[in-house]
């Protein structure tokens, strides 16, 4: 017999319910990390801001445990829940591009691969992340870090305003004049706050970039992190580069007899000329011994931020860990090297991704994120595409970070974080500002509906 939770819902969407009796039940509750199976007792998949509005009231008033799904590329899985009501947003994918205004209007669905393309065409672009398939509505949500960080801030800091539906299915647009409270929380705070239909975004000029990774044995890893470290402050904001420890992937393009050995990389992308840009990097690679391949060159924006794709598909295993970085020392560099080397995949990383520049420049009280002050964010990776390795992964990823923890700052960009952080670890996050936010959940969110999340609680 039909699930009377499913049928009820369906009468009042548009878009379809799925429940555990559809054939495609597995298909559509899959998540990204497949280290996490979660089987919601209902999905709403979404095609509107009105099929929004009903699911939450539904869920609500049935008492239901709700979970938003995005672009659907969170880590822990905060995107659906055992047994109760998943909103699916994912097939939610309009982007609208303002040339003459130099904005973007977004839905939650959208990965910021598809934002891209819509930009690209107009010369145009705005700052998220490193891979294209990441959604755009978790990681604007959390902040938002990539390669336009340096010169343009966080994904935050090019949000102009939002639609939202609030816990009592109440539909309203968040900005710095409308519900500003509601907006400050949003940037940063997570999906505490309601569920976001629309996203609109400030665009800046990029098209062309000189971008790419470039590679070295890890046997020159100190070197390298040295180098990049003193240099990143020298570098100008158009260059978006990060360092990692990483292994050569065992595949085409990648040199055959380097396939499986441990690395260090620089990743990088500069919006300019590729003369500039080469220009640039010479400044700090020769300081550095010969590279097992250099592939920066020219490239069309949305390319560097596919590069990596293919190297992570839907499905793996994954295990994140992080934390915000002020400063690099030769200890850390060490203790960084010696547990990377430990790792027990060919796919594990860890990376260094700049928060100076533009990001350093918004007062810590300007929005939710409050780490105005870090250098990096920093994330430990263990990844693997074999589920008989997830125990070791998280093994790994832990004894890692608990080793590196010492040398960093307290909080960690949310969106790394885990559903099994240490209690304290989001307050640390948020540090002054959690009361604030605290406060602005108790007034939109009372009961805490939104909580499969990393959560803030309604303050007394």
């Amino acid at each position: 017999m039909p699930d009377p939770i499913v049928s009820a819902l369906q009468q009042a969407l548009r878009g379809r319910v799925v429940g555990p009796e559809d054939t495609d039940y597995d298909a559509v509750r899959a998540l990204y990390n497949g280290m996490i199976d979660k089987k919601p007792r209902v999905i709403a998949r979404c095609v509107d801001a009105a099929d929004v509005i009903a699911a939450v009231n539904y869920g609500r008033e049935q008492k239901l445990l709700i979970a938003i799904r995005g672009g659907g590329h969170n880590g822990p899985g905060l995107g659906s829940c055992d047994g109760g009501l998943m909103i699916d947003l994912s097939l939610m994918k309009s982007v609208r591009v303002d040339p003459g205004a130099k904005t973007v209007r977004v839905d939650p669905g959208c990965t910021s691969g598809d934002v891209d393309h819509a930009t690209h065409a107009f010369g145009l672009a705005v700052p998220f992340g490193i891979v294209s398939t990441t959604g755009i509505a978790g990681l604007t949500l959390g902040g938002g870090t990539g390669y336009l960080t340096r010169k343009y801030g966080l994904t935050i800091d090019n949000l102009l305003e939002v639609d939202m539906v609030l816990a009592d299915g109440t539909f309203v647009t968040a900005s710095e004049r409308e519900h500003p409270d509601l907006f400050w929380a949003v940037r940063g705070g997570g999906g505490n706050f309601g569920v976001v239909t629309s996203f609109l975004f400030r665009a800046h000029p990029v098209r062309m970039v000189y971008a790419g990774p470039v590679f070295w044995e890890a046997t020159h890893a100190k070197a390298v992190m040295s180098a990049y470290r003193d240099f990143l402050p020298t570098a100008p904001e158009d260059l978006g580069v990060f360092v990692g420890l990483k292994t050569v992937p065992p595949m085409d393009p990648f040199p055959k007899d380097y396939w499986g050995r441990r690395a260090c990389a620089i990743i990088g992308s500069y919006n300019g000329s590729a003369a500039e840009g080469e220009k640039i990097m010479a400044g700090l690679l020769g300081k550095l011994p010969a590279p097992i391949f250099n592939w920066m060159g020219e490239m069309p924006f949305p390319a560097i931020n596919a590069l990596f794709d293919p190297f992570f598909p839907k499905g793996l295993q994954w295990y994140w860990k992080g934390d915000f970085v002020k400063t690099l020392s030769g200890s850390a560099i060490d203790t960084h090297i010696a547990q990377a080397a430990d790792a027990p995949s060919d796919f594990c990383l860890m990376h260094l991704y700049p928060l100076d520049g533009a990001a350093q420049r918004v007062k810590k009280d300007a929005t939710a994120w409050n780490t105005r002050d870090a250098t990096w964010s920093m994330v430990i990776a263990g990844i693997d595409p074999d589920p008989g390795k997830a125990e070791a992964l998280k093994s790994w990823g832990r004894a890692y970070w608990k080793a590196i923890h010492p040398f960093n700052m307290e909080g960690a960009y949310v969106n790394f974080m885990m559903d099994d952080e240490a209690d304290g670890r989001v307050q640390a996050t948020y540090a002054d500002n959690y009361a604030r936010l605290a406060a602005v959940k108790a007034r939109y969110d009372p009961r805490n509906l939104f909580r499969v999340n990393q959560n803030i609680k309604p303050a007394a």
